[in-house]
């Protein structure tokens, strides 16, 4: 991309904050009725219906028919009229609800759907947990990485000792079965999958979603575990100013400027930027080695959106430039790269996006519409690890056309269209080249039924058209059936299927002497999920809560295995025989008392998969560098009118099966399997609100705990038993942090 349009285009943003004027926000339109004794249904004339911290709403027509423009920080609609008992519904995914009041001498219990931090979208037949900003709030949240320290259902940890790449993880397996998108558009995969969680900044975040199990075939086929939504601050609805610092005390810091301005009725403008850097060397184990990576990262978003009765466009463009460097202390990459003195690693990334979504609106037809979604980007990476270098580019693009509509009535709704995927690879390791284009048209339908307050059904299927790996067919299906008007079961199933990396996607594993091999060509990765969850709000001692229960299976067809059994290799190849996940979670959100909510979660994985063994017999082992079992517990205490908020949390981490780190180690049959300790962390955060700002201070890992040795043989990085992809637990220690925000609405 042409810096000197992107940098025009910055400038002219920019100067466009200082307009005043008012413009529409995105919509979401229904109607509200009363449903009769007979089963017949009647508008509800004069209907209230605000958001919750609200002032103002909107009211039904004469039709029962409304429309609202949407919160950005509040997705809990309170529905209300005389004579009938108030409803809270969560309608954060949806552009058009149908919303049944009850009367008010009804023995039917109110529906509240709610939560201080997090929230089940209870409409959503695809189990899905919003994390709000309430819920982002309870800690730093530099960035993405960092924004499930209180979410039971997502762990994220380093990847080594040595680059700072971070992975997430859902369902046992790792964050390259998830489907993540920001504002549904594919974002973190690809040679984005060893850094993209730090690439989208906490203060950018609106919201996200995070959907078990096998989701919607509209955003795709990469679905596998589960998919996560991304929802950045919009221009129409964001604050003008949003300014965050932050400083820790291991040297980071970071300053955040979000700016938005309605330039009139129909245009919005808004420019989120970042900025951050470390560059004090930590050595708190004193092996020798950094044990964090000094860097420096730029990040921006410019985008625009224009909305009016008849259509709806949003589009803008993305850029971002950061320099990591790492390895040992005494490392300077100018004079001593190649040339064995001291070993370091060195990264630079430039990535570069534009991004358009357009819908042609139906103002007479709410559930109708045509939207398209394009994007573009360009992303290159240099590195190296020691004397090995690593060079990558990817281009890509992508387009989904959606068209959606009913039969008859909105009990019967469908969606239906057509997209595309180009993705150019170019990388080289060593002296080994990998370059794959791949181009993948493909058709989509999805069929939805309601049978309104009792069952939904959503069957879906999409075929996909791959230049090198043939035509395939991905079928989901989704149904929630409403056990009560407080409990809901839903059920799941569905295909996923992706082409990965081999080496992108595994950055933490060449931070070693160990010899890579890849000896086969790498297929698809495919797999099944089936899942089972249900949730219910109950009632204690006149205080609300809810429980969750979930269990998912995710059965492989193939696979590719990294296989780090042998002390002298690192294997990649596709799956031999059989590979599986089964999760199972159960979590309880409850509000003891006033302004006081608490979160306790346990969850057990159980994630195998067969390994080859030199002589070629399969051994079916726990999969390494997985916890079995953790336990979370969160709670969250405010004072009247949110002046003070506290927060404290507590993860315990059971243990994992990790390689044998034996010199000369041959994996076979008969080897017993070596486990590293179980672990807990403790992390806690105080603010205080002011009237535009607030402060805050806290600390993670407080109670100081560190894996042992992270680095082997860190005093001789060159020999052959030099590996600091061993990490299990933290590699950092106490780390106190203060920041402050300050907003202007």
């Amino acid at each position: 991309m042409n810096t000197k349009i992107l940098f025009k285009l910055l400038v002219f943003s920019f100067l466009m904050f200082s307009k005043d004027g008012f413009t529409q926000s995105e919509m979401v339109r229904g109607i509200v009725l009363e449903k009769k004794a007979n089963g017949k249904t009647e508008p509800i004339i004069g209907a209230t219906l605000r958001w919750e911290n609200a002032k103002n709403g909107t009211s039904t027509d004469k039709k029962g028919e409304f429309s609202l423009n949407k919160s950005p920080q509040n997705h809990e609609l309170i529905v209300s009229s005389v004579g009938y008992r108030t409803d809270t519904l969560m309608v954060h995914s949806l552009d058009y609800v149908t919303i049944y009041l009850t009367v008010q001498n009804s023995d039917l219990q109110e529906v509240v759907v709610k939560s201080e931090a997090t929230s089940i979208d209870k409409m959503n037949p695809i189990h899905t947990e919003i994390i709000t900003t309430k819920a982002l709030a309870k800690a730093a949240c530099c960035n993405l990485s960092e924004s499930f320290e209180t979410n039971a259902s997502v762990s994220v940890s380093y990847s080594d000792a040595i680059t700072g790449s971070k992975q997430i993880q859902l369902l046992g397996l790792s964050g390259n079965y998830i489907q993540t998108n920001v504002e549904n558009i594919p974002s973190i995969r690809g040679l984005n999958t060893a850094f993209g969680l730090n690439y989208i900044p906490g203060t950018w975040l609106a919201s996200i979603d995070v959907a078990k199990g096998a989701g919607s075939v509209v955003n795709g086929y990469e679905s596998m575990t589960g998919a996560l939504n991304i929802e950045l601050a919009k221009p129409d609805m964001a604050e003008k100013l949003y300014l965050n610092a932050y400083g820790s005390s291991q040297g980071r810091g970071e300053i955040n400027l979000n700016l938005a301005n309605k330039i009139n009725k129909k245009w919005s403008v808004g420019l989120l930027t970042h900025a951050s850097t470390l560059q004090t060397k930590l050595d708190q184990n004193n092996d020798g080695f950094l044990d964090l990576p000094l860097y420096t990262q730029f990040n921006g978003i410019n985008r625009w959106k224009y909305q009016s009765d008849k259509m709806m466009a949003q589009f803008g463009v993305k850029a971002l430039y950061e320099d990591r460097t790492g390895g040992q202390v005494n490392f300077n990459p100018n004079t001593d790269r190649n040339s064995g003195k001291f070993y370091g690693f060195g990264s630079k990334t430039q990535r570069y996006e534009f991004f358009s979504k357009t819908a042609k609106l139906y103002q007479l037809q709410p559930y109708k519409g045509l939207g398209l979604i394009i994007n573009g980007l360009v992303h290159d990476n240099v590195s190296y690890f020691g004397f090995k270098n690593y060079t990558g580019t990817q281009k890509s693009l992508y387009a989904n056309l959606i068209y959606q509509n009913i039969i008859d009535n909105t009990n019967h709704q469908y969606k239906a269209g057509l997209s595309y995927l180009l993705d150019d690879y170019n990388e080289k390791y060593i002296d080994s080249t990998f370059k794959r284009m791949e181009s993948v048209p493909g058709a989509f339908v999805e069929y939805t039924e309601t049978i309104p307050e009792k069952l939904t059904v959503v069957i879906g299927g999409r075929v996909d058209f791959h230049n090198l790996y043939g035509t395939r067919f991905t079928p989901r299906f989704h149904l929630k059936y409403d056990v009560s008007p407080n409990s809901a079961l839903r059920l799941s199933a569905g295909k996923g299927w992706r082409m990965p990396n081999a080496i992108s996607e595994n950055f933490g594993m060449l931070v070693n002497s160990r010899q890579l091999s890849v000896n086969e060509v790498i297929r698809p990765e495919e797999s099944w999920n089936f899942g089972i969850s249900f949730s219910n709000d109950f009632y204690l001692f006149g205080k609300k809560g809810t429980l969750i229960l979930d269990a998912y299976r995710t059965d492989f067809q193939n696979q590719l295995i990294v296989d780090m059994e042998n002390a002298d290799y690192v294997r990649m190849y596709n799956l031999k025989g059989r590979s599986f996940s089964n999760s199972f979670q159960a979590e309880i959100n409850y509000a003891p008392m006033k302004r006081m909510d608490l979160k306790l979660a346990y969850r057990v994985f159980d994630v195998q998969n067969d390994v080859a063994t030199p002589s070629g017999e399969l051994t079916l082992l726990p999969k390494q560098f997985v916890n079995r079992d953790r336990f979370l517990l969160n709670l969250g205490y405010a004072t009247k009118y949110d002046k003070w908020k506290f927060d404290i949390t507590w993860q315990w981490n059971g243990k994992r099966r990790i390689p044998d780190f034996a010199e000369g180690h041959v994996h076979s049959a008969t080897s017993p399997t070596v486990f590293a300790p179980a672990f807990s962390n403790i992390n806690a955060q105080i603010t205080k609100a002011f009237y535009k700002w607030e402060m805050y201070v806290g600390g993670e890992n407080l109670n100081n705990f560190t894996q042992k040795d992270p680095i082997l043989s860190a005093k001789d990085p060159f020999s052959k038993n030099f590996d600091a992809s061993m990490v299990w637990g933290p590699v950092i220690g106490r780390m106190v942090y203060v920041g402050m925000r300050y907003k202007i609405k």
